[in-house]
């Protein structure tokens, strides 16, 4: 006798909704996996009535976007979810925090007002804390990687090693002095293949010599379109509007 797929509630997206969520405290460990059935579970917690696809093994309709690498924090991260029902987006906020384990926090929720939110991922925010390094050394090596036309670090890939050009994806970067800690915050452009946090340290260990006794602590800050400033600007700020979300039917005269 043929298998079956598993019973499942295939009523059709009637609402998306953007979530931008926090990653910290001892989570920021967990791998972006890790994090999937975190949140899986906690729709189901919250009951949000989430679609799924079809076929023999239906899947949440979930798309997540531009996951930080396990071990760094972020305040920035961002997904989308379709659901079976037009929902306020303040309630689906609060129950998905409450469900969601400490370290995890959703900070925003807005309708998908707007396509092509991927694209709006254009640039990040991030801040290193640099614990024993001095703040003028910190400014010294920040310099270095900035004067330089190109800075090439190596990373191993699913592929094999990797070398590529980490200088051309730093758009900006300062330190802030006076804290007992050099913190460093730089500003990097999204491409292929991206530039990761360990890729900005060997960017900086390379141009000015910069060894940490101490691993850096890493967040993202921010993460979303630049500007002709080089600013990184909010990627939700489209869909804060009062056009008719989308994946709801307009509704016709009788």
């Amino acid at each position: 006798m043929a298998r079956q797929a598993p019973p499942r509630d295939l009523a059709p997206i009637a609402q998306r909704l953007r979530v931008r969520y926090a990653k910290g405290g001892r989570l920021r460990f967990s791998s972006h996996r890790d994090f999937q059935r975190a949140f899986e579970r906690a729709l189901r917690r919250a009951g949000v009535p989430i679609a799924f696809s079809v076929g023999f093994s239906p899947h949440p309709k979930v798309s997540y976007a531009n996951a930080v690498p396990t071990g760094v924090a972020s305040r920035a991260e961002y997904l989308e979810i379709g659901v079976t029902a037009v929902l306020a987006a303040q309630d689906v906020r609060s129950a998905l925090d409450a469900a969601l384990p400490e370290g995890f926090e959703v900070g925003d929720v807005v309708p998908a007002r707007t396509p092509d939110f991927m694209e709006r991922l254009q640039a990040s925010i991030w801040q290193f804390d640099l614990p024993e390094v001095p703040d003028d050394r910190a400014a010294h090596a920040l310099d270095a990687l900035l004067s330089a036309s190109v800075v090439e670090v190596q990373r191993m890939t699913k592929s094999g090693l990797r070398t590529f050009d980490a200088r051309g994806a730093v758009l900006s970067g300062s330190v802030l002095a006076g804290t007992g800690c050099a913190i460093l915050t730089v500003v990097t452009r999204h491409g292929t293949p991206s530039v990761r946090p360990d890729d900005v340290l060997a960017a900086l260990r390379l141009a000015a010599d910069l060894e940490l006794v101490v691993p850096a602590r890493v967040t993202r800050l921010a993460q979303g379109p630049l500007d002709s400033s080089g600013s990184v600007g909010d990627p939700l700020a489209p869909d804060r509007g009062d056009e008719p979300p989308m994946g709801i039917a307009p509704a016709t005269s009788p």
